[in-house]
């Protein structure tokens, strides 16, 4: 290919023409011979005379240029110009490898990679090739397909929210190892991390590599901290260049509780350097309200970083019942909780009255017993609207009548009248040390000091519910913390006092983390896998490779030390993480985080991506060719006087009619819209293995057929659809079968997937491996599923209970078999309150249609048939295998009719009829 001016040609021999156009124009401006002139009189008697129609004696100029850019237009158009070219290259053969690394430092560029890789497919089909695909942030067994298959599945590869983790490397070398690949392409992300060496090896080992990625420096953003009073923030670039700056947007909600910007700052990386730090001075009411710190434009996970409890410093207010102590400032009862809380929470002084209306997260009552009748009904409010009550005990506590009789509504136990003392001189035994805390305590797990011992308390009454209420009690087994809920609040009671009077629990370092625990305070810094040890934290929101949050749905809990040090990876998202009142973020790049560019060996290629892939340009130049011809007719015509008015308007619409102009592209969307919806229309998910799409193709025409026979409904033909492009809310029911090679679909396709689980639609998962395995991951289709159903909104699912309306929308049934005959098979869980009414045999479940079906027994294998209506797939041997595929149809039939009635048959009037079908 000849590249002139930035457009390439494919037959460049034939731009030679255009030398000939000059000779074309002298040769059609060219005058005819002057006649000959013979005197003839008779011509006298045409003087004066004029002639209405004049004609030019030769062609006009403008007509000329018309035509002999026309001509032109060919010339070009048959030479072959292509925008964008690509380099000449030699003609390639052998499957071909593409490595991608798939991580968070790809987010920002990812549709240009994209866009690249889809240029070398056409590269790769233009030769004949297969092609597979391996992401390394997710390594599978790669599959190779044919190079012109790949582009409508290259939607399902997304940016993960973490790097290659040792394990995920050592799986990406053995699967790269087992290819058959001659060749590699990787895709990288032009982040260096631990094992990229190995996957070079391991590629180069195949054949020959080249290596395409991004030439923008990445961006990232270590976690927030607050210091000095200020909001520290840490923005890092992979490779140093020039000074820049780059904007740091404050993101969260304003009081109306919609998403704003809070705040912006400036940070400014100097020339060469790779990092750039600013701070933010913030109201702590402001601070509160931040959720997320990010890079203006970053578009990555790893361009912001979440914020958690460790910003936003709670308000404590103090409160103690006796401050006539001048002098004694460590006998003082708010001494050492000043001490504890002052560096990580912001504290307020005054009486109750006067702290309530600045409503604080945390309100501390230091020996406090009596309050009037209005403060008790404030503070219980408060409480209720969420609010944290913590309470010390001492003498005023020890000598009042506060919680005796009955439980005081702010206090979580009853308590004993007076206090109890050990280790003085008029008591019996020895200071008392603090017992292991429980497993369901919050300070589970913490160390307890040797030195900590306890001399004085009060004592809580025995009763059903103590042993409820304690979080942490003594050797001997008495209280030392007891703890209710109130309302969205709490009221926690330290039967000590809050000074060292009573034990030596407040000059020890455990004082802090109970308080941490409690969520009193906040941590100054992030916390060591020590601190968490013996909690568990729950995933609230995740963190997706673009850096956007989504609900956590029902994703496993986190013990806390894995949550502090385990390497992000599917198992370990980043995002929101509660453990009672506490929230811990983890984000993609930790306090000593460092972005370093990826360097590559001399004898590896390395190129950036395209911005455009090459674009012929020959059909465009011949139709603009065709027009100029065109105009030149009507042009010739109209000079030559043989072009009416008649003739003009018809000859100007069929120039109008022959400018190019774009196809319907709503035609095909539109007819399919109507198919789908003038008849019932069963449909399956295509799955890209073509085996797989023929057999549920098929499963679901055998059960159309079914149907029309047997039921009032009659359905359409069943229809494929793609996930990417095809609206999904014309169907009923939705059959998806698991191979473990499909690929993931995408964000958007996820999306349109929930809208159609919550607007009613039924999605039967099929992994087709209950030969082989039950439900779960035991097999590489049910480790399938688990990945492609996790951004789903999927209810809680149980197995089908026997008086579950699926058991009784058409035929009775207790089984529902296909090919194999698993009873794993899962349905939306019935609600909490359904109860079985005495004397009827059905719960009343009429509270709509589950969302999802999952099993593994190939139901599609069971219901196909082929052209002729014969069974295309044998099930199980001689009668019983024809009775299980009749069994197979049955429950086909019940899942329609459950999906177009909804449970009409959970209504209790059809009792009467089902007992007398049952023979009750």
């Amino acid at each position: 290919m000849t590249v002139l001016g930035g457009i390439g040609f494919t037959a460049p021999w034939l731009l030679v023409a255009l030398a000939a156009l000059p000779i074309l124009w002298l040769i059609l401006r060219a005058v005819p011979p002057a006649p000959i002139r013979r005197r003839f009189p008779g011509v006298a008697l045409l003087l004066g005379l004029t002639d209405a129609d004049a004609v030019s004696d030769r062609t006009p100029w403008w007509l000329m240029l018309l035509r002999m850019l026309a001509v032109a237009l060919v010339i070009l158009g048959l030479a072959g110009p292509v925008m964008n070219p690509q380099t000449e290259r030699a003609r390639e053969s052998g499957p071909l490898l593409v490595v991608l690394d798939g991580t968070w430092a790809g987010a920002a560029h990812w549709p240009q990679m994209i866009e690249t890789l889809q240029g070398e497919l056409n590269r790769a089909a233009a030769d004949d090739r297969t092609v597979a695909v391996l992401q390394l942030t997710r390594p599978e067994a790669p599959v190779f397909l044919a190079a012109n298959t790949w582009p409508t599945r290259l939607a399902g590869f997304q940016p993960e929210p973490w790097q290659p983790d040792s394990t995920q490397i050592d799986a990406a070398v053995d699967l790269i190892a087992q290819s058959d690949a001659s060749s590699a392409l990787w895709m990288g992300d032009s982040l260096a991390y631990d094992g990229q060496d190995r996957v070079l090896a391991a590629l180069e080992a195949l054949g020959p590599l080249s290596v395409i990625q991004s030439g923008q420096n990445t961006l990232g953003m270590t976690p927030a901290t607050y210091a000095d009073g200020a909001v520290q923030l840490t923005a890092l670039r992979a490779a140093g260049g020039p000074a820049r700056a780059v904007t740091l947007l404050a993101q969260g909600r304003d009081p109306a509780g919609n998403p704003t910007t809070l705040a912006t700052a400036q940070a400014e990386f100097a020339d060469g350097a790779t990092e750039a730090q600013t701070e933010l001075v913030l109201p702590a009411e402001l601070r509160a309200r931040i959720t997320r710190f990010e890079i203006q434009g970053g578009r990555s996970a790893g361009a912001l970083t979440l914020t958690d409890d460790s910003l936003r410093r709670r308000e404590v207010a103090l409160i103690a019942g006796r401050t006539d102590r001048e002098g004694l400032e460590l006998l003082s009862p708010l001494h050492y909780l000043q001490q504890a809380l002052a560096p990580t929470a912001d504290l307020l002084d005054g009486a109750l009255d006067d702290v309530l209306p600045a409503n604080p997260d945390v309100i501390v009552l230091a020996d406090v017993a009596t309050m009037t009748d209005d403060e008790s009904a404030k503070l219980a409010d408060w409480v209720e609207e969420g609010g944290l009550l913590l309470r010390f005990a001492g003498p005023h506590v020890a000598a009042s009548d506060i919680s005796r009789d009955a439980i005081d509504p702010l206090m979580p136990v009853r308590l004993r009248s007076g206090g109890r003392s050990v280790g003085g001189a008029m008591s019996w035994g020895e200071p008392k040390a603090l017992a292991p805390f429980r497993d369901s305590s919050p300070f589970f797990g913490l160390n307890i000091p040797d030195d900590v011992r306890v001399s004085a308390q009060v004592m809580a009454q025995p009763g059903p519910d103590l042993a409820e209420a304690v979080i942490a009690d003594l050797s001997d087994g008495t209280p030392l913390v007891t703890r209710k809920r109130m309302g969205q609040g709490q009221v926690v009671l330290f039967h000590v006092t809050a000074n060292a009077e009573w034990s030596t629990l407040p000059l020890s370092g455990l004082f802090v983390e109970m308080l941490e625990r409690l969520a009193v305070s906040s941590a100054a810094s992030a916390p060591e896998a020590a601190d968490l040890q013996g909690t568990v934290w729950q995933p609230e929101q995740v963190m997706d490779g673009y850096g956007v949050l989504r609900d956590a749905g029902t994703l496993p809990g986190i013990e806390g030390p894995t949550l502090v040090n385990a390497p992000l990876g599917p198992q370990m998202l980043p995002g929101i993480y509660a453990s009672d009142d506490r929230f811990l973020a983890r984000n993609v790049l930790t306090a000593d985080a460092v972005l370093t560019p990826a360097t590559w060996p001399a004898r590896i290629p390395v190129t950036g991506f395209r911005s455009a892939p090459p674009e012929a340009l020959g059909g465009l130049l011949m139709a603009l060719a065709l027009l100029l011809l065109a105009a030149d007719v009507v042009a010739s015509l109209a000079l030559s006087g043989r072009l009416g008015p008649t003739r003009g308007a018809v000859a100007a619409l069929a120039l109008l009619l022959m400018v190019p102009h774009g196809a319907d592209a709503q035609d095909d969307k539109t007819q399919r819209a109507i198919e789908a919806t003038s008849e019932v229309v069963l449909a399956h998910v295509l799955t890209g293995n073509a085996d797989v799409d023929e057999i549920a193709q098929a499963g679901l025409r055998g059960l159309s057929d079914t149907l029309y026979f047997r039921t009032s409904v009659e359905p359409a033909l069943p229809m494929g659809v793609n996930l990417e492009t095809d609206d999904l809310a014309f169907f009923p029911l939705l059959y998806w079968p698991i191979t473990p090679d499909q690929p993931r679909p995408s964000a958007d396709a996820y999306a349109r997937l929930n809208d159609y689980l919550r607007s009613g639609g039924l999605i039967l998962f099929d992994t087709r491996d209950a030969n082989v395995a039950g439900f779960g991951t035991a097999s590489p289709n049910g480790r399938k599923l688990q990945d492609l159903a996790a951004p789903l909104d999927i209810p809680a699912l149980e197995p089908v209970p026997g008086d579950h309306v699926l058991t009784r929308t058409f035929y009775l049934l207790q089984d529902f078999p296909g090919r194999y005959t698993s009873r794993d098979v899962w349905v939306e869980a019935s609600p909490p309150g359904a109860e079985q009414v005495e004397g009827m045999p059905f719960r009343n479940l009429n509270d709509g249609v589950t969302p999802v079906v999952i099993g593994g027994n190939d139901w599609a294998g069971a219901w196909a048939v082929d052209s002729a209506g014969n069974p295309m797939l044998p099930v199980g041997r001689g009668f019983g295998g024809e009775r299980q595929r009749e069994l197979a149809y049955r429950f086909g039939v019940n899942l329609v009719m459950h999906v177009l009635t909804g449970n009409y048959k959970s209504d209790q009037v059809h009792v009467p009829a089902l007992l007398d079908r049952l023979g009750q």
